[in-house]
Parts: C-alpha cells; structure tokens; sequence
C-alpha cells in the first residue's frame, strides 16, 4: 500500500515538473517573439525615409573661426605680384610638301591656320616660372632658370594679373642653370627680395610659387619645408626636357637646397620663399625615380639664394660668367679599364678615381703648368678629385687670375704643378653642354 502512494507521488511531481517546462517554454517563445517584433519595427523605423520634407532651406555658411592672414599667407601676399610665366617662343619650321585640310601647311602641333604660310612662326616651346627681383628706371630684371629660356627666339613674360610683355636675355649660365630677363617696368607694382640661404635650417617651412604645368596654374602657391641645406647633384643626371633627376649618373656637381615643396613642370625659375616672403632659392629641379626606375616624390631642388645673386649681379654688369678653363679633354678614370690602368697608365693599385688627360690644347693652362695626355689627375686645391664633375666643381670655386694646385699621376709616379689661371670660358650659351671640356 505504501509503495502504491509512493509512486503516485512520484507521478504527480513529475507532471507538475513536465507542466512547469512546457509553461516557462511556451513564455520563453512568446516573449522571444514579442522582442523581436519590438527590434524588427524600430529597425524600419530608424531607416524608412521619412515622409513630407521640410521647405525651409534654412542652412547656412558659418564664419570661418580659422586665421586667414596667418604667416604662411602673409607670405605668399607680399611677394605674389612679383612672380611671373616666362613664355619660350622658338621658330617653327612650316612643311611644304603636306597641306592641311584647307590646303594650309600644318604646324608642328597639329594645329592649321592662315598663317602657317611663313617659313619660320613663332610658337610657344615651352613655359616656366621667374620671378621679379630688381626695378631701375623704366626696366624690371626677372631670374629664371637658363634652360626656361633654351633655344629661344623670342621670350614674353606674363605678369601676375595676367598682362603679357615682350622680355629681353640679359645674359644666362648654364653650369648654375640661371638666366636674368629684361621687361619694362611700366606694369610691375612688386619686387622681390633675397634672404640669406645661409642662415637657412632643415625642418623651417618654405612655399613655392610658380606655374606648374604652364601659365593656366600660374600663381600657384604651395607648402614644405627644407629638407636638407647643402645637396650635391650631378648635372649629368638631369633631363634637358623636362628638368627632372635619375640617380646614378656622373656629371656635373651642383650645391642646392632639397624640399619636399611640390616642384612641377612650370615651376622652374620660380622663388622658394621662406614665411618672411624672403627668396632664399629659385626652383629648378626634381628628383623623378631612383637607379631601378621607381618613381620618387617629394625631393625637389633649387639653386640657393647666395648663388643666384653672386650670378645675376655678373650677368647684369657683364652679360656672361667668366670661369677658369683647364684646356683639357678628359675621361673619368673609371671608365678606363684596370688592364689599362695598369698597363697604359702605370698607375699604383691605390689610385681608383680621377680624370684621365686625353688631349692638352698648346698654350692652355694645363700646357703651360706642364700637363701631359694620360696624366691622372687626382686633387686640385684642397678637394679630391673622383671624376670630371668633380673636377670641375672645384676649378669653378676659383677667379680668372688666381694660382691653384693639382695633383696627378704620371708613369705611376705622385706630381704636383701651380695652374695659373689666365686662361678663361664664358659660359654664356643657353644650351647645356655635358661635353667632358676644360
């Protein structure tokens, strides 16, 4: 009897346990549902575009709260009006035999007009950046860069509120890449000046302003900072077309300021300021991609603002730059091989870099200090001489009139000689010269 009661109770425990189950299941699901009707229409809610629109239009611009007349501004103000778009106008050879369209010759762009009929137009070849530097009486001199202004026929200024002027060459160097313009001062209101590129530091900012890509962009301003005082260059690495750089080529040693300011096509010629709107340099190059042809951004050049006066000064007095020249031909003496070295040469196995005399010019100065064809030369002055870009770096550091000492090796064996410098070459062409001549 009593295990009939036990199990009774058993039973009815596990009824009540199994109702309890299917009740709290049954509340779960249904409170489950509840939440999630609840999150499905507050979903719709939030992402159904409203209905109706509000016709108001009541947004408006605000007042800048940042300073519009900050240094970097200020700057670009005050030495704007004196930048300018320098217009290299070259003679285009018409063709005879090939009529356009209306039976004009075509010029060489493409282009067919009435007056492609002369045999030489004029036609812009190229554009690039200046900037106004010195007004005296009814004339204003403009400093570009010498290959702006290459192969010119005919040049024009554009002035900074887009009046054109006819421009005269005062004088240009190639081996510092400078050239001084003359233009009637009747429209010039601003002059810049030159600060001392000296005193300049890495790090400090800088602007550039020029025409990148021509004169539609002309007056374009923008921001860096110096990103190294004394750069060497090797001229030999420089593209005449477009002013551009690639590592790894001997040539010619140029000192420059690096920045990381945006330097275009266009912007040759053009100021680097600093934010006093002081010109401490004059746009001239970039560095385009490295010995493996990746391509580089952000290393832009220009030549420093106390080279550029040393220079225009002597293009304005005397219209030239007169240097010393060796009267020599030459190779570097890496490219002779060693079996030469060693059996043309005779030189020790210490002696790896210089400049190999090929030929002497009578009564040079070279000649005249006894300079001989194979002579190494290995030291002039105080500076080592690796390879005919250096040589001549050192050579031009020295005035027409003045003695300086060179080293070389002849037959194996360490000589010295005074170079009396008398002798002198004009670099006055506006074509680059990257013959290995001194």
């Amino acid at each position: 009897m009593n295990r009939i009661k036990q199990a009774f109770k058993d039973r009815l425990w596990l009824g009540v346990i199994i109702v309890g189950l299917f009740a709290g299941l049954i509340g779960g699901g249904i409170a489950l549902g509840i939440n999630n009707l609840v999150q499905h229409h507050e979903e719709v809610t939030s992402t159904r575009v409203p209905a109706g629109s509000n016709k108001s239009g009541g947004t408006k611009v605000n007042k800048n709260k940042v300073d519009l007349n900050g240094e970097a501004s200020q700057a670009y103000k005050s030495v704007q009006g004196a930048v300018v778009s320098v217009i290299n106008k070259q003679k285009v050879q018409q063709s005879s035999g090939t009529l356009g369209i209306f039976g004009y010759g075509n010029s060489s762009n493409g282009s067919s007009s009435s007056d492609s009929s002369s045999d030489n137009k004029l036609e812009t070849a190229s554009e690039g950046s200046g900037v106004i530097y010195k007004k005296s009486g009814n004339s204003a001199y403009v400093v570009t860069n010498n290959h702006v202004v290459k192969g010119s026929n005919a040049l024009q200024v554009i002035l900074s509120n887009g009046k054109k002027v006819n421009a005269d060459l005062v004088g240009a160097d190639s081996a510092t890449d400078l050239a001084v313009l003359k233009i009637n001062a009747a429209n010039v209101k601003t002059v810049a000046s030159f600060g001392n590129s000296n005193s300049i530091v890495p790090g400090q900012d800088v602007l550039a302003i020029g025409s990148p890509m021509g004169s539609e962009y002309a007056n374009t301003v923008t921001k860096g900072i110096i990103s190294a005082k004394d750069r060497t260059l090797k001229e030999g690495i420089i593209s005449a077309k477009d002013r551009t750089l690639k590592a790894g080529t001997d040539g010619t040693l140029t000192s420059v300021i690096q920045t990381d300011t945006a330097i275009n096509s266009g912007n040759s010629g053009g100021p680097l300021i600093n934010m006093a709107g002081q010109v401490i340099g004059i746009n001239s190059m970039k560095l385009a991609s490295d010995t493996q042809g990746s391509s580089v951004e952000g290393i832009g050049f220009a030549i420093p603002s106390n080279e550029v006066v040393t220079i225009i000064n002597q293009l304005i007095k005397n219209g030239k730059i007169t240097r010393p020249s060796l009267g020599i031909s030459m190779v570097d003496l890496s490219n002779v091989t060693s079996d030469q070295q060693q059996s043309v040469l005779k030189l020790p196995t210490s002696v790896s870099k210089g400049v190999v005399i090929m030929d002497v010019n009578s009564g040079s100065v070279a000649d005249t200090a006894g300079l001989k064809k194979y002579d190494v030369i290995t030291k002039l002055g105080d500076t080592q001489v690796t390879d005919a870009g250096s040589l001549k770096a050192a050579l031009y550091k020295y005035k027409v009139g003045q003695n300086a000492k060179v080293t070389y090796y002849r037959d194996g064996q360490q000589h010295t000689a005074t170079l009396h410098l008398t002798k002198s070459a004009d670099t006055t062409s506006t074509d680059d010269s990257q013959q290995d001549n001194n």
